[in-house]
């Protein structure tokens, strides 16, 4: 079991919705990854990640797809490239990641909530 939380505590973290605009792999990378520019809206505009979903995704079929992120971590630098969101997955059976979304239309920026 995981430590209880204030609601106060969840608010500080801001989880955004974005559409993926941009994905390549990343050689670099120590585990393999794939680096991705997300679109997260005016407010935000588009972000830098490196993702370790190379399992389940390849490049060319993420552009388009809508993905959880949490947007106010501070950047992250992963080998050469400046990661600056953290994108959200669940580990499936054999720990590989699957990506977090949505199923229903929701503008791009949208936060958690």
């Amino acid at each position: 079991m995981t430590e209880t939380i204030t609601y106060a505590d969840f608010e500080k973290v801001d989880i955004r919705l974005g559409t993926i605009v941009e994905a390549e792999p990343f050689p670099q990378a120590r585990k393999p990854a794939i680096k991705l520019v997300i679109d997260f809206g005016p407010d935000i505009g588009l972000r830098k990640s490196s993702a370790q979903i190379t399992i389940h995704y390849a490049p060319e079929t993420l552009v388009g797809r809508r993905v959880l992120g949490v947007v106010n971590f501070p950047p992250r630098q992963i080998g050469p490239f400046m990661s600056e969101v953290l994108t959200l997955g669940f580990a499936d059976a054999e720990g590989a990641i699957v990506l977090a979304g949505v199923e229903l239309p929701v503008p791009n920026g949208a936060k958690l909530c």
